[in-house]
């Protein structure tokens, strides 16, 4: 029961963060504009100091040639979630090949389908249960996670209408993103032993900034949360079977047919954490910065939020203690 234990007090402490976020926002101790600043301050400064620092220290020769296939392993498992989240969100939302509302918020249901809260949630949990090393190799894994959320999920979160960018200005802006540009820079970095040749004070800034990350982050997702009427939330019931997929049965699907493919246990790991996690902000932070519907997305953060609490420990009790044992 070792791993229930552990996600579990992972998961309240991230909850009772998401509870006092929430708190402030609703007792106006913070406003709207905390969004803004905090989702720039985490997007600019606090993940890529927590990354580079991490590969810096972490990315040798000898991890990155060890590793480097769970790059891969991350490219098979966000492909296939991509297909099943087009097969999947038909059955949400019926889009009449007119009403551009209609396909706006199936567009909303395919990318929460396909992304779990993979960064700020799964770089909690990692590095609160398995420490710096498997922060490093999960970092991997999520490369090209990281890279389909940034181009193909920003496409699909814009409304009809917007002046969308194109194919290779949408590819350009993905790769030159913060948190992206922190894993590039980060390997050389750690490839050339940059580390060796920086100041302490640059690397304790690093260290500080890259600390602040995780609770920052879930502070932030109950401020956003915050923001709603709790009750007009709720009455999503199709969210509830959203978060059930999200939460359980894809994850799930995931896991079962990587252990049946004899998987590396890492793998398994990665993929729970990737995409067993609740909903991000960018279903509600991309409709508000192009103006398109927010409720579905607050609705989603705030319900799948709330079940993770149980569902992350006992899926992955369940799927990386009994499974392989089963099997």
């Amino acid at each position: 029961m070792e791993i229930f234990s552990l996600t579990l007090t992972q998961m309240l402490m991230i909850f009772s963060l998401i509870i006092t976020g929430f708190l402030l926002r609703k007792t106006n101790i913070v406003g709207e504009e905390a969004v803004k600043v905090l989702s720039r301050v985490e997007t600019y400064a606090l993940v890529p100091a927590l990354t580079f620092n991490n590969f810096m220290g972490k990315c040798t020769v000898e991890n990155f040639t060890r590793y480097y296939s769970l790059m891969f392993y991350g490219l098979g498992v966000i492909t296939v979630s991509v297909i099943l989240a087009y097969l999947i969100s038909g059955f949400f939302v019926k889009y009449d090949g007119i009403n551009p509302e209609l396909k706006y918020k199936r567009n909303i249901y395919k990318y929460s389908l396909t992304f779990g809260n993979f960064g700020f949630m799964g770089n909690f949990i990692i590095l609160g249960i398995w420490g710096d090393m498997e922060f490093f190799k999960y970092s991997m894994f999520t490369f090209f996670i990281n890279m389909t959320c940034n181009i193909w999920g920003l496409l699909v979160l814009i409304p009809d209408g917007e002046e969308k960018p194109s194919i290779k200005a949408t590819v350009a802006k993905a790769i030159t993103a913060p948190p992206v540009l922190a894993v590039l820079f980060g390997i050389l970095a750690g490839l050339f032993n940059l580390s060796y040749y920086l100041p302490d004070f640059i690397k304790s800034a690093l260290s500080g900034a890259g600390g602040c990350m995780c609770p920052i982050a879930m502070l932030l997702a109950g401020i956003v949360i915050g923001g709603y009427r709790i009750k007009d939330i709720l009455k999503e019931k199709k969210v509830y079977i959203l978060s059930l997929l999200r939460l359980i049965v894809l994850p799930g699907v995931f896991i079962t047919l990587l252990t049946l493919l004899k998987a590396p246990s890492d793998v398994l790991i990665f993929t729970l954490v990737a995409f067993a996690t609740p909903l991000g902000l960018n279903t509600i932070i991309y409709p508000a910065t192009y103006g398109g519907e927010t409720k579905t997305g607050a609705a989603m953060n705030m319900i799948s939020n709330t079940f993770s609490v149980i569902t992350i420990p006992l899926i992955y009790y369940f799927f990386i203690e009994l499974l392989p044992k089963i099997i």
